[in-house]
């Protein structure tokens, strides 16, 4: 089957600079990359056929035996399938059948990824604590993520503008060598270019050779309404770069709500504790309590006792996946009268002599006595 032209697979002329042919494969192998086309034969063979134009036209070398022979220019040479005797390095030769059998034992062999193939960045993650308020309502924050980006002196090529990369002498480009132990050959990452294909004569003077630099950078985060901890924000292409022009990786936002010193969150549902003196719990009362949209009254009925819960429909979450807001439950507490002096604990006293023995006063006091009394009448041999 004859091939296409390298130039026409990129979609450039032949005069085009290696800045216009590496912009032209990171196009095109972004649309064909497999994990963009799971499944899709076709977009594998296009992926591959890209990746294998680029490879030669992106090598001085290479590229100078392309233009003058054609595809016989570069055939072995890492350019397209053919080419190889069966002691060769080329692709097809016995070598590499021979890691298809034991590349997995082993470490390589077929199905490897190309060393120049364009690979994703990795994703990041970032720990944001929000305020109650905030995650109810909503927000807008800065958050300043540290993380690796393309070299802009060197086009993310790794090499000082002026100088190029050149072939791996030790792998041949392959970024794999192999060692023969008897009658295994144990394949491993080449040590010369850590499994790149290429070595860099005069590394960039900014990114030192690696085509990516850390730089911190400061984003601007939509938090939407209802959200809890636990739930996370992702911010699409915003994590590492990707290498060899490969996709940048996605960011996620960890969101996790910090203590409040009124209201526990519960889901969609707020709780609280009001404090209530022990007159207006006998008597009934009025109360001013907090929502988290503003004060609203409370009314309390007379004989309320400690512990009860008054449901305020309305006054909690609504929730950042949808439904109807929750309410707050706030949970009455008596509190005992403290600092008195002697005529406050004198009223007292006479207040409780008022009460005498009658239980009516005390129903839960009474009945909490009669089963302490049962109790123990039924642990009697």
């Amino acid at each position: 089957m004859s091939q296409r032209d390298y130039y026409e697979v990129l979609g450039v002329d032949k005069g085009a600079d290696g800045k216009d042919i590496k912009k032209a494969y990171r196009r095109l192998a972004q649309k064909y990359h497999p994990d963009r086309n799971p499944e899709d034969q076709q977009a594998a063979e296009k992926f591959r056929e890209v990746s294998d134009a680029y490879e030669v036209l992106s090598d001085d070398q290479k590229r100078a035996a392309y233009d003058q022979f054609g595809h016989a220019g570069v055939d072995g040479q890492g350019g397209g399938f053919g080419g190889g005797g069966f002691g060769g390095a080329g692709a097809g030769g016995f070598s590499d059948i021979f890691g298809d059998v034991f590349g997995d034992i082993f470490g390589g062999g077929g199905g490897r990824r190309h060393p120049n193939a364009p690979q994703r960045g990795s994703d990041l993650r970032y720990n944001l604590e929000l305020d109650l308020e905030n995650a109810v309502f909503g927000t807008t924050v800065d958050i300043r993520v540290p993380r690796h980006v393309e070299c802009e002196h060197c086009d993310a090529s790794g090499a000082e503008p002026g100088s190029s990369k050149e072939t791996c002498p030790t792998c041949h480009g392959q970024g794999q060598v192999r060692m023969q132990q008897g009658f295994f050959a144990v394949q491993q990452t080449c040590p010369t270019c850590h499994g790149s294909g290429q070595s860099i004569k005069v590394p960039c003077r900014k990114c030192h050779g690696e085509g990516r630099v850390r730089e911190t950078r400061t984003l601007s985060v939509k938090i939407p309404a209802g959200v809890d901890t636990g739930d996370r924000i992702r911010l699409n292409a915003e994590g590492e770069s990707g290498l060899n022009g490969g996709p940048a990786g996605d960011l996620y936002v960890q969101v996790e709500i910090k203590a409040h010193p009124i209201f526990e969150r519960d889901g969609r549902h707020l709780h609280c504790e009001v404090p209530i003196n022990f007159v207006d719990a006998a008597l009934g009362g009025e109360l001013e309590v907090p929502t988290l949209e503003g004060r609203v009254k409370l009314k309390i009925p007379p004989e309320t006792q400690t512990g009860k819960l008054f449901r305020l429909r309305g006054k909690g979450v609504k929730p950042v996946r949808g439904g109807p807001a929750g309410d707050l439950l706030c949970k009455v507490v008596t509190e005992t009268p403290v600092n008195l002096n002697e005529e406050q604990k004198d009223l007292l006293r006479k207040f409780q002599d008022s009460l005498g023995s009658a239980s009516r006063h005390s129903p839960k006091k009474e009945g909490w006595f009669d089963g302490v009394k049962r109790f123990f009448e039924d642990m009697k041999p």
